[in-house]
């Protein structure tokens, strides 16, 4: 969160990024990546915006500095580092910092709900020629992911999924009967939302495709918007780009089941099977 500081505070002097750039002797480029949390901080870089920033009080400057360390600290994901592309080590990043993180996917039930079998099914179709033990370190790094949901202080979950990805067996009958149970159980906790956009809305608002919204505890921390591609992501943070994102997400709720038609809808598809 420390790049999304150092952007609000650029914008808040009116400087742009080449003069930012010129200040500590770097590109625009980096300074675009300082902002996005795509590049390691120097605490002298981080010294001399602050300075040109106009960013004098003690106390703030300390509470910086010490982001530049916390930043330069390696989460607990990082072990994993070999098994990820790089682009997504960034969104696990913002996800352990997230306090709200609501989400849409369309073909697959979303990694923070998937069992470790369905999630083990879904690497394996992604990834044929993977070793067993890579499979497991990706499926294991997920589980260790949603850890977090089910304390006591954890995060908010906020999932809207396609009636389609509930529909589409994956990893077989028993695999998906055993998901189909866990999203029963984790849309009864009392921060996990779980809706479903039903066949029915044949035209809706995510057309688009699948994206997941970020928030931060931060108030001063602009929503993240991520959306995942084939060979990579794209991570939004400006509000022209961020508010079309949160008028579809709202749309969404308001079309899909409520809570309690989850639970009919998937205890229909239960029976079924």
């Amino acid at each position: 969160m420390l790049g999304a500081s150092l952007r609000r505070l650029r914008e808040t002097s009116g400087l742009d990024r080449a003069q930012a750039g010129f200040h500590i002797r770097a590109s625009e480029s980096k300074i675009s990546r300082m902002e996005l949390g795509r590049v390691g901080f120097k605490t002298r870089d981080v010294e001399d915006l602050l300075t040109l920033y106009g960013v004098v009080d003690d106390a703030e400057r300390r509470a910086l500095l010490e982001m530049v360390r916390e930043a330069n600290t390696p989460g607990w994901w990082h072990k994993y580092s070999a098994e990820l592309p790089s682009w997504f080590t960034t969104y696990v990043g913002l996800e352990e910092a997230a306090s709200v993180i609501r989400t849409y996917e369309v073909q697959f039930v979303p990694g923070l709900l998937q069992t470790a079998a369905y999630a083990r099914s879904v690497f394996q179709l992604g990834n044929p020629d993977a070793s067993p033990e890579r499979i497991e370190r990706r499926v294991h790094m997920r589980m260790q992911r949603q850890e977090r949901f089910t304390q006591k202080d954890g995060p908010r979950l906020w999932a809207v999924v396609d009636e389609a990805a509930l529909k589409r067996t994956i990893g077989g009958r028993e695999v998906m009967a055993e998901q189909l149970q866990h999203l029963l159980e984790v849309a009864a906790l009392p921060n996990i939302t779980l809706q479903v956009m039903p066949f029915r809305f044949g035209k809706h608002a995510a057309e688009g495709g699948a994206f997941s919204i970020l928030r931060f505890p931060e108030s001063d921390l602009s929503d993240v918007v991520y959306v995942e591609q084939l060979w990579g992501a794209l991570y939004l943070d400006k509000r022209e780009d961020i508010d079309p994102y949160l008028t579809a997400m709202e749309q969404l709720c308001v079309e899909s089941t409520t809570p309690g038609g989850t639970v009919e809808l998937i205890g229909g598809l239960l029976r079924k099977m």
